[in-house]
């Protein structure tokens, strides 16, 4: 099954999540279909908090792709954003 997850790179202390395509028998850091995103809990100065390829990831969940839990709070709030802009 492929599953839509965060994957975590970044220092310690410092995290940084790509939002990662994976099959979902793989570990987490293993390897990737297609990067759709990324996400950032603590930004820094201009840097953005999240950044999302909407069209990349509707394509994938039309394909069959599960979302994580948080993965899916994330879309649905980028996409809130998104309208409000």
């Amino acid at each position: 099954m492929v599953t839509i997850r965060l994957t975590r790179r970044g220092a310690r202390n410092q995290p940084f999540y790509h939002v990662v395509v994976a099959d979902s028998r793989k570990r987490q850091g293993g390897p990737v279909l297609e990067q759709v995103g990324y996400f950032n809990p603590s930004p820094s100065g201009q840097d953005k908090k999240l950044e999302l390829n909407l069209a990349r990831i509707d394509h994938w969940s039309a394909t069959g792709a599960k979302m994580s839990d948080r993965v899916r709070a994330l879309v649905r709030g980028y996409r809130k954003q998104a309208e409000a802009a």
